[in-house]
C-alpha cells in the first residue's frame, strides 16, 4: 500500500460522521422496520377492501395489525414510538371511516397529518429553527448547541427541513385530487406506492446535507466534562485546607513547645 492509497485521518473521521449519521437517521426514522409498521396497515386495509369491500373487516385488519406490532415491541423491549404512531393513526382513519361510513375517510386523518407536518417543517425552517434540527438534536448529542454554536449544521438543518417539507407537500398534492375524484381502491394503492419512496427520498437528502456539515458539538461530553474539572477543582481545594489546617496546627504546637 502506497502512501495515496492509506486512508488519512480526514478520510477516517469522515467516514465515522456518516456512519454517526446513518445511525441516527436510523433510530429517528425506524429503519427498515419502522417502514414495514407504517405500510402494513393500509396495505392491508386496501388489500382486504379491494377484495370484498367490505368497510368493517378492513378497518378492523389494519387495526389489529397495528396492535399486534406494538405487542411483538413490547414483548422484545424495543422502541415502541413509531409501532404507537402507527396505531394512533391507524385507529384515527378506523374511527373516521366508521363515522362517515366511507372507506376514502380511512387515509383523511394520515393525509392532512402528512400535510401539518410538511408546513411544520417549512414554517420552523423559515423561523430559523428547523423541525429536523430539534428531532435529531438529541440524538446526535448536541440538543440545540447547532442554532448558536455550530451555523454549519443549522444551514444542513434548514436545508433538510425545507427538503422533507417540499416533499411532503408534493405527496399531498397527489393524493388530495385523489380523495376527491377517485374510488377508495385506487386512493389505497396510490397512497400505498407513495408511502416508501418520499419517505427514502428525504432520509437520503438529510442524509447528504448532514454528511457535508460540520460534526456535531457534544454538548453531554462538555457537561460531563465540567463536571469533573468541578469535582478535581473541589479536591484540590479540600487538599489545599487540608494541608492549610495541617501546617497552623505544626506552627500553633512548636510555639507551645518553646521555653
Amino acid at each position: 500500500m502506497t502512501s495515496l492509497d492509506k486512508p488519512t485521518t480526514e478520510d477516517t473521521s469522515a467516514d465515522d460522521a456518516r456512519a454517526v449519521t446513518e445511525a441516527a437517521l436510523f433510530e429517528a426514522f425506524g429503519g427498515v422496520r419502522g417502514m414495514v409498521e407504517t405500510v402494513l396497515p393500509g396495505l392491508l386495509f386496501v388489500s382486504i377492501y379491494t377484495i370484498n369491500k367490505n368497510l368493517h373487516m378492513a378497518a378492523i385488519a389494519a387495526l389489529a395489525v397495528s396492535l399486534a406490532m406494538v405487542v411483538v415491541r413490547l414483548a422484545r423491549k424495543d422502541t415502541v414510538k413509531h409501532a404507537f404512531s402507527g396505531v394512533f393513526g391507524v385507529g384515527f382513519g378506523v374511527v373516521f371511516a366508521m363515522m362517515t361510513g366511507n372507506a376514502k375517510d380511512f387515509y383523511l386523518p394520515g393525509m392532512l397529518y402528512t400535510t401539518g407536518l410538511a408546513l411544520a417543517y417549512i414554517i420552523t425552517a423559515i423561523a430559523g429553527v428547523p423541525l429536523i434540527g430539534l428531532m435529531l438534536g438529541p440524538i446526535f448529542r448536541e440538543n440545540l448547541s447547532w442554532r448558536t454554536r455550530n451555523p454549519g449544521r443549522k444551514k444542513a438543518y434548514t436545508k433538510a427541513s425545507w427538503a422533507w417539507g417540499l416533499i411532503l407537500l408534493g405527496k399531498s398534492a397527489i393524493l388530495f385530487p385523489l380523495y376527491w375524484w377517485a374510488d377508495t381502491t385506487q386512493l389505497g394503492w396510490v397512497l400505498v406506492a407513495l408511502k416508501i419512496p418520499p419517505f427514502l427520498l428525504a432520509v437520503y437528502l438529510t442524509w447528504v446535507f448532514l454528511a457535508k456539515a460540520p460534526p456535531p458539538i457534544d454538548v453531554f461530553a462538555e457537561m460531563e466534562a465540567e463536571e469533573r474539572a468541578e469535582e478535581e477543582r473541589r479536591a484540590a481545594r479540600e487538599q489545599e485546607e487540608e494541608r492549610r489546617a495541617e501546617d497552623g496546627d505544626a506552627t500553633t504546637t512548636g510555639r507551645h513547645r518553646r521555653p
